[in-house]
């Protein structure tokens, strides 16, 4: 134990030191131990996600879409790296869990229908957008209803009474309540196989990190004994880290990411500190990739689009 806690000293940067950036904890020039076609399916997941919620911007702009929602918007390197490496682990996710769903291969159709309140949707049009769950597909996606970090020990129950392998996803203000270090606690005790991952934008509602708590996820999770990185959501380095990690479960990887919209709603507090999409694209166009990039993101787009289609989705809702 103690020679993993030093190794966690050594590993974790300090985050008051570094900050929140595009590049803390980026391994440098990873992309190039990629083959390119990993990184063109990174990238296709990454447009499923954003042209999939800028659908629901529109779609709430033109009154189709009424109840409140949790965009992935500015998070999608997340869900689409992760899917890249536990495709198959159960999925414990937080409220903002659309882009997990979609890049673990959740339908895109049943994730609309349920935004729209119809019968087709994910939990029959009856839960709405921070209550995503899917078990098709191969995948086992948990639907999260609400009291916030709450899936986390969930998750955990469900790894205690399985053993298999599960990923529990939470934000930077859910990991300040009394589920979350518990669970953790109770997953070192027990050696469960839980990957835990807070999603950080930064923002419980609008409050940052800075205003509500002087200390680090990360730290505390070194601290239990779990080995643990503190990393932005470059998406090669998430894969790395990720790989890392699910050798020695439990772990605990904190992801600096910027939410691109309201806490709940389509609206906009502002500009992001950065938006990883665009990063994304210009380090694929650096490797060559820009003809085939365009490609994807024009074939995507063009597909989404029908997905939300106004008249037809007036003619569904019955309107």
């Amino acid at each position: 134990m103690a020679n993993l806690l030093e190794k966690n000293r050594e590993a974790v940067p300090d985050e008051e030191a570094l900050g929140r950036s595009p590049s803390l904890g980026v391994i440098s020039d990873l992309i190039q131990s990629f083959h390119p076609n990993t990184s063109l399916t990174l990238f296709r997941r990454m447009c499923l996600i954003r042209y999939f919620e800028l659908g629901i911007v529109r779609a709430a702009g033109d009154g189709l879409i009424t109840y409140p929602v949790y965009l992935s918007l500015g998070q999608e390197a997340i869900g689409a790296a992760l899917s890249l490496v536990i495709p198959e682990y159960m999925i414990f996710a937080q409220h903002r869990c659309h882009g997990i769903y979609l890049a673990f291969g959740g339908a895109p159709e049943k994730l609309r229908d349920e935004l729209l309140g119809l019968p087709g949707g994910t939990s029959g049009g009856r839960a709405g957008s921070n209550c995503i769950q899917c078990h098709e597909n191969n995948i086992t996606m948990f639907g999260h209803h609400g009291l916030i970090g709450e899936n986390v020990s969930l998750g955990v129950g469900a790894a205690l009474g399985s053993n298999k392998p599960t990923v529990c996803l939470f934000g930077d203000g859910a990991a300040e309540e009394d589920y979350v270090f518990a669970a953790m606690g109770f997953a070192v005790t027990h050696r469960l196989p839980v990957l835990f991952i807070c999603e950080d934008n930064n923002l419980s509602i609008l409050t940052t990190v800075d205003k509500r708590r002087s200390w680090s996820m990360t730290k505390v999770a070194g601290a239990l004994g779990m080995q643990a990185f503190e990393t932005s959501d470059d998406p090669w380095t998430l894969i790395q880290r990720t790989q890392e990690l699910i050798k020695g479960l439990p772990a605990f990887l904190n992801i600096d990411t910027c939410r691109a919209h309201w806490h709940v709603g389509v609206g906009q507090d502002g500009p992001t500190e950065w938006d990883r999409f665009t990063l994304v694209k210009e380090e694929l166009r650096k490797m060559g990739l820009l003809e085939k990039i365009s490609n994807i993101e024009e074939e995507v787009r063009e597909s989404i689009e029908k997905l939300w289609d106004p008249k037809q989705l007036r003619k569904r809702l019955g309107r």
